[in-house]
C-alpha cells in the first residue's frame, strides 16, 4: 500500500500504526526505486510513504506506475490519503514550529498557507484515485489507530466498511463523505421548547421527527436507493464507504436518521461506524451475521 496525503496530516503517524500491525514501512524513498521494493523476494506486507518530498515526486508518474502492477497482476496496492483542513494544518505547522516543505527557505511563517495550497495542487490526483481519504482534521490519534486497526489488523473483514455520519451544515460538508443527503426539509425539533436540548438519541425527538408526513416517504426510498448501491460499490473494488446526513443543527433530524440508517446498514450485514460530528460521538455496529446489531460503543469522544 502507498500512504501520501499532506504534509501535518499524519502521514508518519499512520505509518507507525502500519508497523505495528506487522507491516514493513519505508517512508519516502525514491520513486526510482519503488519497483525494486516491490519485487523483492519474499517480500511481505509493505507501506510506503510518498509525499511531496519524495525525490522524482510526480502523481502521475506515481498513479501509472500502480495501474502497471495491477495490470500486470503483481500486486493489488490500496492508495491512502492523509487528509486535513487547512485551518487546521496552519495551526499544527504553528504549534510545531516546522516549515512547510514547500515554503520557500527563508519565508517568513505566512508562507505556510502557499505551501499548503502549492501541495493541495500537486497531490490533487492522488487524492482523487485514493482508495481510502482520512481527514484528520478533528480526528484524535486513538481514534486514528483504530480506524487502521479496524481495517488492515488482521482480525479486519474483507470487503467494504460503512461509515454514517450526522453533521450541521453551518459547520460544512465533511471532507471525507462519499453521499451527502440534507435532512432540513424535515420539520425541526429546535423550535420545540421541549425537544430543544436534547437530540436525536431521545425517544421524544424520536417520535417528534418520524411523525412528520415527508418521514416515511424518505426513509423508504433513501433506503431503496442505497440498499442495492452499496453491493455494487463493493463490487466495485471500494474499501470504505461515508455517509453524511446534515442538518441545521447536526443534534436532532441528521442524528435521528443516521442512528437509524446505521441499524438498517448493519442488519444487511455491514459493519457500520456510526459518527455523530457535532455531538462528539464514534460507535462501531457489529454487521447482522456477526452480533445481530447491537450497539456496541467504542469511545464517548467530548464535543
Amino acid at each position: 500500500m502507498v500512504v501520501t496525503g499532506l504534509s501535518g496530516a499524519g502521514k508518519s503517524s499512520a505509518l507507525r500504526v502500519l508497523e505495528d500491525l506487522g507491516m514493513e514501512t519505508v517512508d519516502n524513498p525514491p520513486l526510482a526505486i519503488l519497483g525494486e521494493l516491490l519485487s523483492g523476494a519474499g517480500a511481505g506486507p509493505l507501506a510506503i510513504g510518498v509525499d511531496t518530498r519524495t525525490r522524482g515526486f510526480d502523481a502521475t508518474a506515481l498513479l501509472a506506475g500502480l495501474d502497471a502492477l495491477r495490470a500486470r497482476g503483481a500486486a493489488a496496492p490500496e492508495l491512502v490519503f492523509m487528509d486535513s483542513s487547512e485551518e487546521v494544518l496552519l495551526r499544527r505547522f504553528s504549534e510545531t514550529r516546522r516549515r512547510h516543505p514547500l515554503t520557500p527557505a527563508g519565508v517568513a511563517s505566512g508562507g505556510v498557507g502557499d505551501g499548503i495550497a502549492r501541495e493541495e495542487e500537486a497531490l490533487a490526483p492522488l487524492r482523487e484515485a485514493a482508495d481510502w481519504v482520512i481527514d484528520t482534521s478533528e480526528l484524535p490519534m486513538p481514534e486514528l489507530r483504530r480506524m487502521i486497526e479496524r481495517r488492515y489488523g488482521p482480525a479486519g473483514k474483507a470487503g467494504m466498511s460503512v461509515t454514517v455520519q450526522s453533521f450541521a451544515y453551518p459547520r460544512g460538508l465533511p471532507r471525507e463523505a462519499d453521499l451527502v443527503i440534507d435532512l432540513r426539509f424535515l420539520r425541526n425539533p429546535h423550535y420545540d421548547p421541549a425537544l430543544r436540548p436534547m437530540t436525536g438519541r431521545d425517544a421524544p425527538v424520536a417520535a417528534y421527527i418520524e411523525a412528520d408526513p415527508a418521514w416515511g416517504p424518505f426513509w423508504g426510498r433513501m433506503t431503496a436507493l442505497l440498499d442495492p448501491l452499496l453491493p455494487a460499490y463493493e463490487t466495485g473494488g471500494k474499501k470504505y464507504l461515508t455517509l453524511a446526513l446534515g442538518c441545521t443543527g447536526g443534534k436532532h433530524r441528521s442524528v435521528l436518521a443516521t442512528e437509524r440508517l446505521a441499524r438498517h446498514l448493519a442488519e444487511a450485514g455491514w459493519p457500520v461506524e456510526l459518527t455523530h460530528r457535532e455531538l462528539g460521538i464514534r460507535e462501531a455496529i457489529p454487521a447482522a451475521d456477526s452480533q445481530r446489531a447491537h450497539l456496541h460503543p467504542i469511545s464517548m469522544l467530548r464535543a
